[in-house]
């Protein structure tokens, strides 16, 4: 049965779970597993949120998945991923996350 990613709500193909990373779980409060809710996000949107966001942001800001489709950083990524099928994308840790980590 296909998987869709909570975030970007594109639909993953059964053909994509050969894959064992295509569809990751995402704890909404990073750090905070044992209490986390999580939701199953496709690899790219799991990689660009971690790219944007320190895990402070995400605990404190971001702990649903209405407030990440809603953030304005992921405004123009969320209106690229939904045009393509892809699966695997370069991301590049943004500098204002990679200096407050």
């Amino acid at each position: 049965m296909p998987t869709t990613c909570a975030l970007c709500r594109r639909i993953i193909p059964d053909e994509a779970s050969a894959d064992p990373q295509a569809v990751q779980e995402h704890h909404l409060r990073p750090e905070e597993r044992a209490t986390s809710p999580t939701v199953l996000l496709c690899r790219p949107c799991h990689k660009q949120v971690h790219a944007v966001f320190t895990n402070e942001e995400l605990r404190a800001d971001y702990d649903t998945i209405e407030l990440l489709q809603g953030a304005a950083r992921l405004e123009e990524y969320l209106s690229w991923i939904r045009g393509t099928e892809k699966l695997d994308i370069q991301v590049t840790t943004s500098n204002r996350v990679r200096d407050r980590r």
